[in-house]
């Protein structure tokens, strides 16, 4: 009963975030940023002449993960923006009432939606994703070494926001809990370049700055591990090792440990979302 629960809620929500405007916009977005990206590589391929020095494969990749990081916050905005109207929209209109009157479980009605929003970016993310990495390939003839693992973690790094959005939900309106989702999202990541600084300058309390941000929201974590995935180790060791690491470079795949810190700190927000959910008054 539980399980059918959830797979149904997980299928109509599926089906009624592809009915929605931000659909449209979030498409809009994604072919502008891909258009301009197959413009962009194709100049800077027609500038260096292809593959021919270190330095060109650099700026190839640094280029790949500006495009890849706006594609992850296209995903950012879409998600964050779905979470909220998602479950907070239909208790305010009464639909969740209506739903809930029957003798199911609030926890299986919230999973269903965190199943069907997770599906819903994860396809958004690979096939974005795809598309860039094929217009890269295309035009610069660069493929990158790890490309399944990269696309991976950006699907995970949207999940870790939407989970963080449908938490916020439970308690302000759809509207807030997306800007807040967002704005947690942009203020980690900038809280992960300010860390990148202090290791560049052997600086451990600003450092130290990053390295919280990444363990209280995952995101910027699983976004730098999505640029190692992306780039080639050989191309940093070609250009030299003075570049070090910078909001688009990142000289180190994730770890298992941290993996496993946000598979437990989705869990955690996601069970905090149900308790919340089971205690709000529809």
């Amino acid at each position: 009963m539980i399980v059918r629960t959830v797979t149904t809620v997980a299928a109509l929500t599926l089906r009624e975030a592809a009915r929605r405007r931000v659909l449209r916009s979030l498409a809009v977005m994604t072919v502008a940023l891909l258009s301009l990206s197959a413009w962009g590589f194709s100049r800077l391929d027609a500038e260096f002449g292809g593959f021919t020095s270190g330095e060109a494969r650099v700026a190839g990749s640094t280029v790949l993960n500006l495009v890849m990081f706006g594609l992850s916050l296209i995903a950012a905005l879409g998600t964050a923006f779905l979470a909220g109207p998602t479950l907070s929209g239909e208790v305010e209109s009464g639909t969740a009432l209506a739903i809930l009157a029957r003798p199911v479980r609030r926890s299986a009605v919230l999973v269903g939606k965190w199943l069907g929003l997770v599906a819903f970016g994860s396809g958004f993310v690979a096939v974005a994703g795809l598309a860039q990495l094929l217009i890269v390939r295309v035009t610069m003839d660069y493929w990158p070494p790890r490309p399944v693992t990269g696309l991976a973690l950006l699907a995970v790094q949207t999940a870790a926001l939407l989970t963080l959005g449908l938490l916020l939900s439970t308690a302000v309106s759809p509207m807030a809990s997306g800007i807040v989702a967002v704005g947690l999202f942009g203020a980690t990541w900038i809280a992960g370049v300010v860390g990148s600084v202090g290791e560049a300058l052997d600086n451990d309390s600003v450092a130290r700055v990053g390295t919280v941000s990444r363990m209280l929201l995952p995101t910027d974590g699983l976004w730098r591990g999505a640029m190692n995935s992306f780039q080639d180790p050989a191309l940093l060791l070609q250009a030299g090792s003075g570049i070090g690491e910078s909001p688009f470079l990142s000289m180190a795949p994730l770890t298992t440990t941290y993996l496993a810190w946000t598979g437990l700190w989705i869990a955690v927000v996601l069970g905090l979302a149900a308790v919340a959910f089971q205690r709000r008054d529809l």
